[in-house]
């Protein structure tokens, strides 16, 4: 008795996430396995059925083997035929049911928590994409919803089918021989103590597996990314050593946890042939009574006894499965369990109509909780003016726009646009206000149709055309295969870097935020296309609250106020008339650009 209370202790229990009232197990359960109850009762309710139909065909032996050894009674013999065929229909037909709701309601799991996490990502700050990588997050949102969908699986055929298969068949075999049935009976939960020493280094192994495999996801999107760099410097042999490293560390730590899932097969095939060997050996001491089993019972309880080993081995192994499979589901839930260090009050208000004015209050901020970036910043974006800030870098600038667009929060004083605190209004609202033309331009593999579209969802084509043509990007579109349909590629791999710059403003333009942030827009152009860029910024800016950030003075000389960004703190502001006669930092970065320039013309 104390060996079949460990038993089922064993089978049921699981492992604990830390810090969490709830175990993995009993999360996952309330996630998938209840709201797909519709697909899984019916895949239950078959499985029942395989479970009958399988103690039915152990039972029915008895009378096959009778039948066979009495011809003469044909009625029984025709009978007992019919009987197999009707359970054996009945098994195949339940199978196919449980086969195909399992997977309906496997694959719906699998849907579900991808969509979950994905959704969950998107709510994540700029932080958390900054501080993990893309590899870690695709590994968490693909390998963690297969790894739920198979652990519901196994959780669902293992309780249900197996447990109440092996409950049939015990009975088929109590009824039949109980003497010999109570002896296999304690012989069974043998198995399960070889089971726990192996929990905790399956556990081990999974987590190095799921590194690996994050690392195999790593070095792919490495190469694609830096395919250029791996060129040029004849990378290839490098990568290739990096990829089979992680391959191959992902196929031992794979074949290590088949070879400990498979450990427990010698167990049972040996306890199942000291079974049927005390079976063979009993039946000849006459332990039975004044009455010995017909050839019928002892072939009925032998079949019994091996249909009992499939099921009880897999239930034996069920514990092992769990720990690999709980290891991906626990990475998934870290992930949809991580707090938002960004997030919208529950009060939040809609920015109010006004002409754009931005100003910073005595901000201080640091990224996580490092070195303070900016230190009791204040300063003021007059609406409608272009404002530039310089400096070295390091100083804060791009750290400026961040905290503008509300991708962080800063740690003390605030942010006001047209007075109202960016920490208490919507986030919807801010977006809608502001324009973002970035040096590095991420342009979706889509048409250039539906890149320039994506600031203002509802523009017509009409509109989207009007504002390429005010960012110079017209006439280069028009002479693409398709036009505005044509694909750009993965990142805009089809278009060079000018292009895809006169698209990105073409997009900031449709949008019409009333707030337009630039972030070194021409550094990275030929003196070609930085002059169409910078035509097209000049009508993109014309009448619109512009902040721009640029290391080329060129670019900033006809700004309406220019403010010098030194260690988080404005140094000097004003005209670039006013700073050249003041003669302080930014003299010092104009005479070091335009030296040569002068010394030419002079």
């Amino acid at each position: 008795m104390t060996g079949m209370k460990s038993f089922f202790r064993t089978l049921l229990r699981t492992r604990a996430s830390a810090g969490k009232e709830k175990s993995l197990l009993s999360r996952l359960v309330g996630d998938s396995l209840i709201t797909q109850r519709k697909y899984y009762g019916i895949s239950i309710a078959a499985m029942i059925v395989v479970s009958v139909t399988a103690a039915l065909t152990a039972y029915l032996m008895e009378g096959i083997v009778d039948s066979l050894t009495a011809t003469d009674n044909r009625a029984q013999v025709f009978l007992v035929a019919f009987a197999v065929v009707v359970v054996f229909a009945v098994k195949g037909l339940a199978t196919y049911v449980q086969l195909v709701f399992m997977a309906r309601a496997g694959n719906r799991i699998i849907a579900d928590q991808q969509k979950k996490t994905f959704e969950k990502l998107l709510d994540h700050g700029v932080s958390y994409f900054t501080l993990t990588e893309s590899s870690d997050l695709l590994t968490r949102l693909t390998h963690g919803a297969q790894q739920a969908r198979r652990v519901v699986d196994l959780l669902v055929t293992s309780v249900v089918r197996d447990t109440l298969t092996l409950i049939g068949l015990l009975a088929v075999m109590f009824y039949q021989q109980p003497v010999l049935s109570l002896i296999c009976l304690f012989i069974g939960p043998m198995a399960i103590l070889g089971v726990r020493s192996l929990l905790k280094r399956v556990r081990e192994l999974m987590q190095q597996e799921m590194m690996s495999l994050a690392e195999i996801i790593k070095v792919v999107q490495e190469t694609a990314q830096g395919i250029q760099v791996i060129k040029v410097f004849s990378l290839e042999e490098r990568m290739a050593q990096r990829m089979s490293g992680a391959v191959r560390q992902v196929e031992n730590r794979a074949n290590s946890i088949i070879r400990l899932e498979a450990i427990t097969s010698p167990l049972m095939e040996t306890l199942a042939g000291f079974a049927i060997a005390a079976v063979v050996a009993l039946s000849a001491l006459n332990l039975f009574g004044a009455t010995p089993p017909t050839a019928g019972q002892l072939m009925s309880f032998v079949t019994a006894l091996l249909m009992a080993y499939e099921p009880a081995k897999r239930l034996s192994r069920m514990r092992i499965s769990l720990e690999a499979g709980l290891i991906g589901v626990k990475m998934m839930y870290d992930l949809l369990d991580y707090q938002e260090d960004l997030v919208e009050q529950p009060d939040a208000l809609d920015l109010p109509e006004g002409p754009g004015r931005v100003v910073f209050e005595d901000v201080q901020f640091g990224y996580d909780n490092g070195a303070p970036v900016l230190r009791g910043l204040n300063l003021e974006f007059e609406p409608g003016k272009v404002t530039a800030l310089v400096g070295p870098s390091g100083g804060g600038k791009s750290t400026i726009l961040n905290l503008a667009m509300r991708l962080y929060d800063p740690s003390a004083g605030a942010v006001r646009i047209d007075g109202q605190d960016l920490a208490s209004a919507k986030f919807q609202s801010i977006r809608q206000r502001i324009s973002f033309v970035g040096q590095n331009t991420f342009l979706f593999a889509d048409s250039v149709m539906e890149n320039i579209r994506l600031s203002r969802p509802g523009a017509s084509d009409e509109d989207v055309i009007e504002a390429a043509k005010a960012a110079n990007a017209h006439d280069f579109i028009e002479k693409l295969p398709q036009g505005y349909h044509t694909p750009v590629g993965e990142n805009g791999s089809f278009l060079s870097g000018g292009q895809k710059q006169r698209l990105s403003i073409a997009r900031a333009m449709l949008r019409k935020g009333g707030i337009l942030l630039l972030d070194e827009a021409t550094s990275a152009l030929d003196a070609s296309s930085e002059a169409r860029v910078k035509e097209a910024l000049a009508r993109a800016t014309k009448g619109t609250t512009t902040i721009m950030i640029a290391h080329r003075l060129s670019t900033v000389l006809e700004a309406d106020r220019i403010y010098v960004v030194v260690d988080g703190q404005i140094a000097e502001a004003g005209t670039v008339q006013e700073l050249l006669n003041q003669g302080g930092e930014f003299k010092k970065l104009f005479d070091t650009q335009y030296e040569g320039f002068v010394t030419a013309s002079g």
